[in-house]
C-alpha cells in the first residue's frame, strides 16, 4: 500500500480520499463490517488526514474484548460463523488498524500478534495433500483468497515457529493452483468465473458479483516481499498435511493457544 500510495500523483490521491469520505455515510453491519470503516480512518490516520477516532475504537473494542473466541479465532459479531472471515477479513484487517493505532492499544497488539500466529497454524493445516481444503460456509468462491491471513502473517515476516517459510509457500502454491488452475475458472474474455474449482453459480450467496471474485488476489500479498527474503529463497517443503498424510513421523501434535 505505501508504494501505491506514493506513486500516485496529487490528483489521483485527492480522488481516492474524497471516494473513501463517501463511505462514511454506509452504517456498518455489527459484524466483520465494522473493520472496514476502521481500516479507512486508520488509513487516514497514516496519511495525514482528518479521521474519526471512533471508528477505529468501536471496531478494536469489539473484536478485542467481546469477539475472541479463543485458539486464534474470532466471532463475526456476537455468533461464530464456520466460515473463513478470520482470513478473509477479520485478522488481516485488525493487524492493519494495530498497525497504526498500535500505542493505543498495545496490550492487544501483543495479543493479535499471538492470535494471528495461532490462526496461520490453523490455516496451513487446512490445506490438503492436493491444494483444497473444506468447503465451509459463505463466500467460498472467494477462493484462494481464504488464506488472506497466512499470506499476510507471511508478508509480515511474522510466521510463527511451527511453520517455515518453505513450507508456506508451497503450502499457498497447492491452493493458488487448485482454485485458479480448475478447468473453467476463467471465462473466454479472460475474467475470472463465479467458483472455487472451476465455474459454479450455484455457490455463490447474493452478493457475490464477477468483480468480488478477486478477493481471491490477497493470497498473493508476499509478492510484496524482496526476492531475497527466507519466503522466496527457502527451499519448497512439505506442508502439514503432505507429511501427515504420506506417514512422516517429523509433525509435532498440534495444541491451542491459551492467552490467559
Amino acid at each position: 500500500m505505501p508504494w501505491l500510495w506514493q506513486h500516485l500523483d496529487t490528483a489521483v490521491r485527492q480522488q481516492v480520499v474524497v471516494a473513501l469520505r463517501e463511505t462514511r455515510a454506509t452504517m456498518p453491519g455489527y459484524s466483520n463490517w465494522l473493520l472496514f470503516p476502521a481500516v479507512i480512518e486508520a488509513f487516514f490516520c497514516k496519511y495525514g488526514y482528518d479521521y474519526d477516532a471512533m471508528r477505529m475504537e468501536f471496531a478494536v473494542r469489539e473484536f478485542s474484548q467481546h469477539w475472541y473466541l479463543g485458539d486464534g479465532t474470532f466471532a463475526d459479531g456476537p455468533a461464530m460463523h464456520q466460515d473463513y472471515y478470520n482470513s478473509y477479513v477479520i485478522q488481516p484487517f485488525l493487524l492493519a488498524v494495530l498497525d497504526v493505532t498500535g500505542a493505543r492499544y498495545r496490550e492487544f497488539s501483543l495479543r493479535m500478534e499471538k492470535i494471528a500466529q495461532r490462526y496461520a497454524e490453523l490455516q496451513e493445516r487446512l490445506i490438503g495433500v492436493d491444494g483444497s481444503y473444506p468447503v465451509t460456509g459463505r463466500s467460498i468462491t472467494y477462493r484462494c483468497g481464504a488464506f488472506h491471513a497466512l499470506a499476510d502473517v507471511a508478508l509480515r515476516g511474522q510466521l510463527p515457529a511451527t511453520l517455515t517459510p518453505g513450507q508456506v509457500r508451497s503450502a499457498l502454491t497447492a491452493v493458488i493452483k487448485r482454485t485458479l488452475g480448475a478447468p473453467g475458472t476463467f471465462a473466454k474474455e479472460g475474467w475470472l468465473n463465479i467458483g472455487l474449482a472451476g465455474h459454479q453459480e450455484r455457490l455463490a450467496d447474493a452478493y457475490i458479483t464477477l468483480g468480488s471474485e478477486y478477493l481471491c488476489t490477497d493470497v498473493f500479498l508476499p509478492l510484496g516481499l524482496s526476492v531475497t527474503d527466507p519466503f522466496w529463497v527457502a527451499p519448497a517443503a512439505k506442508w502439514t498435511a503432505v507429511k501427515v498424510w504420506g506417514g512422516m513421523d517429523s509433525v509435532e501434535a498440534d495444541h491451542a493457544l491459551d492467552l490467559r
